[in-house]
C-alpha cells in the first residue's frame, strides 16, 4: 500500500513507553491488537500480555471495538494520531461513568456551567 494513504499511530502503554506504527485506514481495532501482539517491540517487553484480545485501543478518551476501522474514525493521512493501548478483558459498559456519577448523588456538572465530563 501506498506510505501516502496510510495513518500513522503512535501508541502508548500505561507505563508511558511509546512506539509508531503503520496502518490502512481499513484496518480495525483488532486488526491493530493483533499486529501489534504480532510485532511486540522487544522494549515493551516488561509489559508483555499473553493473547492479542486482551489488548484494548483508546482514542479520544474512549475505547474502540475490535470491528471499528481507522477510516471510519475520520483519522487523517500525513499526521500522527495518538491512542492509548492498555490490557483489558472487557470493555467497559456504556455510560459507566454516567451511572457511577449519579450514583454518587451528584450531577454531571462540575459548576455552573453546561460541561461535558468524558
Amino acid at each position: 500500500m501506498n506510505i501516502l494513504f496510510q495513518i500513522n499511530l503512535r501508541l502508548i502503554l500505561v507505563s508511558g513507553k511509546t512506539k509508531e506504527f503503520l496502518f490502512s485506514p481499513s484496518d480495525s481495532a483488532g486488526d491493530i491488537a493483533q499486529h501489534v501482539f504480532d510485532n511486540w517491540p522487544e522494549d515493551w517487553s516488561q509489559e508483555a500480555v499473553a493473547k492479542a484480545e486482551i489488548l484494548r485501543l483508546i482514542y479520544q478518551g474512549r475505547f474502540l471495538h475490535s470491528n471499528v476501522t481507522l477510516g471510519a474514525l475520520g483519522l487523517p493521512f500525513g499526521r500522527t494520531t495518538v491512542m492509548h493501548l492498555v490490557p483489558r478483558e472487557n470493555l467497559p459498559e456504556p455510560n459507566s461513568q454516567d451511572q457511577r456519577q449519579k450514583s454518587k448523588g451528584g450531577s454531571s456538572s462540575c459548576c455552573s456551567a453546561s460541561c461535558c465530563i468524558l
